[in-house]
């Protein structure tokens, strides 16, 4: 069979709906400014659906940072890999600053979350290594474990009593292949918005030798104390052997680091192929990450005022009837039962009608019969808009109960 008439003939899970979804329920676009108001489809939105957390985005310091990195270096600056020519003073200034807000040695800073993480993990492990990992890690984590030649274990989400006979067995088989251990988790996960079991994982660590790796995307500059990370919001920082983050979330700008041990930052700088053969990260965003970092540091307030939008949001949903499931992060999933067609029904019905726009997620991202309202809080969001969209929720509800959407023309026409 020719190549691409087979792919013509089976879209995949997600694209076989690409008819009726495409430019609004998947690849819509946002328009204007980011906030918590923009444009979709001509229309003002109340805006739910950005990783947006501290509202740095468009924060005017930022901003100058942003325009005035960009004034001085251009978009080339500096050219080439860092191995070869691309290393500046700011590249390990933004990473010495990392290191130390998160409590590690060292860090090396990285050009993307998705890329970095793979390149990450498939630089530590050889196939005599071990890995075990939660089964509901980022879709990154998972393209790098496909990589990865030797045995891999996955445990249920948070299933800590699974995880402990999957390190058994790791043992098992590591102590016949002379390799090592690797667990892998997540400090808040991204879709259901819960914490990963990381006080519990460490326990482990007195009965079996592993190392452990949380990718940490949404944790960092939310949870804890200092916003440091989901690792000190579990007073667990000094067991957790490398730390992962991406600058896409409370940083809102492209990047990402690993911070650890100095001598396995040192490795990963000399071995990871993505680093050693991509051009270095420009100027532009280093020294707008330099900007939001010294604001994470500075301005406590920004995630004290996430934190407030937070909890008015949920209780406004809970006190409506609404399952936020087991969400102890800024993620706000509104966890609901239906079908692919009803989940498209309802929210149009949001968008078109109340102007709120929050992200649907559907099978394969969570199973089938599942449906995911994902609302994401930031600083920046008000009271008001809390209230407004509590408003539109106990709307839909009623609508839910009565099986509006289910009975929807809508929803028959999509069907599952």
């Amino acid at each position: 069979m020719d190549l691409f008439a087979k792919l013509k003939m089976n879209m995949g899970p997600l694209g076989k709906h690409s008819e009726f979804a495409d430019g609004y329920f998947s690849f819509p676009k946002l328009e204007g400014e980011i906030a918590p108001r923009m444009k979709f489809q001509g229309k003002d939105v109340l805006t739910w659906s950005l990783n947006n957390y501290l509202g740095l985005a468009n924060h005017p310091e930022v901003r100058k940072a942003d325009a005035d990195a960009a004034a001085q270096y251009g978009a080339a600056y500096p050219m080439g890999a860092r191995m070869m020519s691309g290393q500046t003073s700011l590249h390990e200034q933004l990473e010495d600053e990392l290191a130390a807000f998160v409590h590690k040695e060292k860090a090396y800073l990285l050009n993307y979350g998705y890329q970095g993480i793979m390149s990450v993990i498939d630089s530590l492990l050889d196939r005599k290594d071990v890995v075990v990992y939660d089964s509901e890690c980022h879709a990154c984590i998972i393209d790098a474990l496909r990589m990865h030649l030797g045995k891999r274990y996955v445990f249920p989400h948070n299933d800590i009593e699974s995880c402990e006979k999957q390190l058994e067995r790791a043992t098992k088989l590591a102590n016949e292949t002379g390799g090592g251990i690797l667990v892998i988790t997540e400090g808040v996960f991204g879709m259901t918005g819960d914490q990963g079991k990381l006080k519990e994982i460490v326990e482990l660590k007195k009965k079996f030798d592993f190392r452990l790796l949380i990718d940490d995307a949404h944790g960092f500059g939310t949870m804890g104390n200092t916003g440091a990370g989901t690792d000190e919001e579990q007073g667990v920082q000094d067991q957790v052997d490398l730390y992962f983050s991406t600058f896409a979330k409370s940083m809102a700008s492209i990047g990402a680091f690993i911070a650890g041990d100095p001598e396995v930052i040192l490795f990963l700088r000399y071995n990871m192929r993505s680093q050693i053969f991509a051009k270095s990260l420009p100027m532009i965003f280093v020294a707008g990450a330099l900007k939001r970092l010294e604001l994470l540091r500075t301005q406590p307030e920004l995630k004290d005022n996430l934190w407030k939008i937070v909890k008015a949001l949920r209780k406004g949903l809970h006190d409506n009837g609404f399952s936020t499931g087991k969400s102890n992060s800024p993620v706000t999933p509104v966890v609901l039962n239906g079908t692919v067609g009803e989940a498209a029904a309802l929210t149009q019905d949001l968008r078109e009608n109340y102007a709120i726009f929050c992200s649907v997620v559907i099978y394969p991202v969570i199973p089938k019969g599942m449906i995911i309202l994902r609302l994401i809080p930031t600083a920046v969001h008000t009271l008001q808009d809390v209230e407004e969209t509590i408003t539109a929720f106990a709307a839909i509800k009623e609508k839910l109960t009565s099986g509006v959407y289910k009975n929807s023309e809508f929803a028959i026409s999509v069907g599952e």
